[in-house]
């Protein structure tokens, strides 16, 4: 394997690892979120709604968590490019080398 594919091996595997990361993240707040949905179900008093604002406080803020996650996953190419991480590595390697020059 040649450096260039290694360099690409290795990116390609933390953007996976990135992703799996933010499944794992949704599979535990629907999980939990489902879980505090039942319980506060069950302790309901006959006639009481559960539509108060108490019940969503979890499923809120911790969606607001998820949304940056998920933002911080998928959004860089939004924003950035798909290609804007490899010329900003070869952008700072560049410089990199450009300042070791300075020095010899």
């Amino acid at each position: 394997m040649t450096p260039e594919e290694q360099m690409q091996y290795e990116r390609a595997l933390k953007r996976v690892k990135k992703i799996k990361g933010f499944y794992t993240h949704l599979l535990v707040y629907v999980v939990i979120n489902l879980m505090i949905v039942i319980i506060n179900i069950q302790n309901l008093k006959t006639g009481e709604s559960y539509f108060k604002l108490e019940n969503f406080f979890t499923a809120f803020f911790w969606g607001i968590g998820l949304v940056a996650h998920g933002l911080s996953t998928f959004g860089g190419e939004i924003f950035f490019g798909s290609d804007w991480e490899e010329k900003k590595i070869k952008e700072l390697m560049e410089k990199e080398k450009s300042e070791q020059q300075k020095w010899d």
